[in-house]
């Protein structure tokens, strides 16, 4: 295993290091942002077959044992990232645990505390900063400085933990979605996501505004970014120069969601069956990488781990625009059906499933934060 090789092309180029964009699929599909309840019927519909079938509504909780809830609802990114082990480990971009503390003064505990705690594993500005809990992209921000830092801390909820991670400063990022059964020698990745961030290139005279506007993908999520750039979008954007749109790799965010499937190759799920193997009773998930070369990616090396999702992650090549509804249903019916069914084998094996009580709690505590974190980046 190649996992010290961390030796990437840096260029200015658009989306370097990745596959070359499709543009002339659809800007975005007609269901990407329909509302969640409704797009998501449904799979609850077929889950609460799956149920009957099983004799357990909440079996999907048993699919990784290893993991809170299973990584279904309320997974701290932290816990579900300490579960790798070994050599393994190196895959992952740095991180700390940090706490909002309350009351007066609590902002500045919690910066004094954030600094002893990047000293100590040696991380430096720039740094992402995330949510311990949270999903779909909710509150990250990339911080610069000791000023940023404490901003986002004093607009983060008190008593809630966030953490800071090293920054991945590639253009490549990607979700590759891995499932292994209990009585399975070999996992299999069923889904790769390239995810494309979004950039306008300033003509020296439009403001960033009208430039957002203007372009056919961004001024159709206008909402997103006006919010986002707020404080940028009547400043005129030199000729050459670009500004990117998202950070976080996430659809609703803003960034551009392609079906890599076509690229899988059995170095690549190798390295990740590897990693899945390390973290013990775990058996389905998304990991989502930064990267520099795709190539590199595609010979199993040359990518850093963000981030790590359980049950409650999806193959995320749905939201490419050239998916059709009825084949992002069959995908999201098809991940259920597995989680089901490892669900049902671990509990076979003596592991018990979370009370359905349990789940709720965690799913609405998750719920509560999340309106409280900081705008997304």
């Amino acid at each position: 295993m190649q996992n010290n090789l961390w030796a990437m092309p840096r260029s200015n180029e658009r989306h370097a290091g990745m596959p070359i964009l499709d543009a002339s699929a659809n800007d975005v599909s007609w269901f990407e942002f329909a509302p969640m309840r409704l797009f998501y019927t449904p799979v609850a519909l077929y889950c609460a077959w799956l149920s009957l079938r099983h004799m357990g509504i909440t079996l999907p909780t048993n699919s990784n044992p290893a993991l809170p809830y299973s990584g279904l609802v309320g997974e701290s990114k932290n816990a579900v990232l300490n579960q790798v082990t070994g050599i393994n480990r190196n895959w992952i971009s740095p991180y700390v645990l940090c706490l909002r503390w309350s009351g007066n003064g609590g902002a500045y505990k919690s910066l004094t505390e954030a600094l002893e705690s990047m000293q100590q594993h040696n991380l430096t500005f720039p740094l992402v900063a995330k949510p311990d809990l949270g999903m779909r992209g909710a509150g990250v921000q990339v911080v610069q400085n000791e000023t940023e830092l404490l901003n986002y801390i004093k607009t983060f909820p008190q008593g809630a933990n966030f953490m800071l991670q090293a920054l991945i400063n590639e253009e490549g990022e990607a979700g590759i979605y891995y499932i292994r059964h209990p009585d399975q020698e070999k996992g299999e990745i069923i889904s790769l996501t390239l995810k494309y961030f979004p950039r306008v290139y300033g003509d020296g005279k439009t403001k960033l505004r009208d430039l957002i506007k203007q372009d056919t993908r961004a001024g159709k999520l206008a909402h997103l970014y006006f919010e986002r750039f707020s404080d940028r979008l009547n400043e005129i954007i030199a000729e050459g120069d670009s500004v990117r749109l998202a950070f976080a790799g996430n659809h609703s965010a803003g960034t551009i969601f392609r079906n890599g499937a076509d690229d899988i190759t059995s170095e690549m799920r190798d390295t990740f069956d590897n990693i899945a193997k390390s973290m013990g009773e775990f058996y389905v998930g998304r990991f989502d990488i930064r990267f520099g070369d795709f190539n590199a990616l595609k010979q199993g090396y040359g990518f850093r781990i963000i981030e790590v999702n359980g049950a409650g992650g999806e193959p995320t090549h749905i939201w490419d625009s050239r998916t059709t509804i009825l084949n992002a249903y069959k995908t999201l019916l098809s991940q259920y059906k597995h989680l089901y069914k490892i669900g049902a084998k671990n509990r076979s094996r003596g592991f018990k499933p979370s009370a359905p009580q349990e789940l709720l709690k965690a799913w609405w505590h998750e719920k509560q934060l999340t309106t409280h974190y900081p705008i997304t980046h």
